[in-house]
Order: C-alpha cells, then sequence, then structure tokens
C-alpha cells in the first residue's frame, strides 16, 4: 500500500500540471494581438529607424481610436459596451508598445527629438478623443459599467506618458546632439 501512495502523488501533480498548462493556452487563444501580420511587417522593416517606428505606432493607435469612433457613432452597432472595451483594450496595448519603443530607443541614447515632438502631439489628440469618449460615457451610466475601470486606466496612462514624453524631449533639446536614427 505504501509504494500505491507516491504513484497517486505523482498522478495529482501531472494532472496539475497539465490543468495549469491548458489553462495557460486558453489564455493565450483569448488574448488577441491588437496589430494584424501587414502591421507586424511594417514594424519589423522599421526595427532600428526610431522616427518611421515611431510615426508607425502614432498611426496603429490612430486607428484604434478612429475604429472606436466609428463604431460609438454607428446607431445599429451591437454590444456597444464590449466593442468599446475591445477597442480601448487594442488602443492601450498599441499604446504601451509605442511607450516601450521609446524607452528602448533612449536606452540606446537615439536622438528622439523630431519623432517625440510628433508623439507628443498625438497624445495631445488621443487625450481630447478618450475625454470626449468619457464625457459621452458617462451620460450612459448603464453602458459604461463595463469599461469604466479601463478608460480611467487608458487617460491615467495617456496623462503619465505625456509628461514622460515632455520631460524626455526636454532633457534631448538641452543634451548634446546624439547619435541620429
Amino acid at each position: 500500500m505504501t509504494s500505491f501512495m507516491p504513484k497517486i502523488g505523482g498522478l495529482f501533480w501531472a494532472c496539475l500540471l497539465l490543468l495549469t498548462l491548458a489553462q495557460t493556452v486558453a489564455w493565450a487563444q483569448h488574448r488577441r494581438d491588437p496589430l494584424n501580420p501587414l502591421e507586424i511587417d511594417e514594424l519589423r522593416d522599421t526595427a532600428l529607424d526610431a522616427e518611421k517606428r515611431l510615426k508607425l505606432y502614432i498611426k496603429f493607435a490612430r486607428g484604434r481610436l478612429g475604429a472606436l469612433e466609428q463604431m460609438r457613432a454607428d446607431p445599429k452597432a451591437k454590444n456597444r459596451a464590449q466593442q468599446t472595451r475591445d477597442r480601448l483594450q487594442d488602443f492601450l496595448d498599441v499604446y504601451d508598445e509605442l511607450n516601450d519603443n521609446i524607452d528602448n530607443f533612449a536606452d540606446r541614447k537615439d536622438d528622439l527629438r523630431k519623432p517625440l515632438k510628433e508623439v507628443i502631439e498625438a497624445d495631445t489628440e488621443f487625450q481630447a478623443k478618450l475625454r470626449a469618449l468619457k464625457a459621452s460615457a458617462d451620460a450612459d451610466k448603464g453602458e459604461v459599467e463595463q469599461y469604466h475601470v479601463l478608460l480611467a486606466n487608458v487617460l491615467d496612462t495617456l496623462d503619465s506618458s505625456v509628461q514622460d514624453h515632455r520631460q524626455l524631449l526636454t532633457e534631448q533639446e538641452k543634451a548634446p546632439p546624439r547619435k541620429k536614427n
């Protein structure tokens, strides 16, 4: 009987491991990449060019907000709250990638003065559009419950990123010229 117990314990751990792996795969399949294959190819072609790469991320983020606005303007849109949430998450994912790329290029000591000016202009545009969404969503309390936390998170991310982007631009403008990329 004692030799049977370790086998049951090993079987238990093996089943637990398989269950954990299955949950991880299910989560990964549920989580989708906000970029399509064409966009990924475009980014791949600009891996070392900060200006072109950041412009692409701005374009992709702007596209995600445009899709959100278009869906919200459609009176026939179904499941608006869930679609709003999905499109907000896509925007946030792309915007987070933009920020990660800015950090990477800054760490490499690339000259980001020109692309940062464009990023800051886009930040202002994004803030205005998302604040307008928040104002319109506040009028419809039933729908906003499904995405108000995410919207607040997106706005907080934008607000802190704007400060970071402006600070980095100020630092780069004060510093001697660097590697241009």
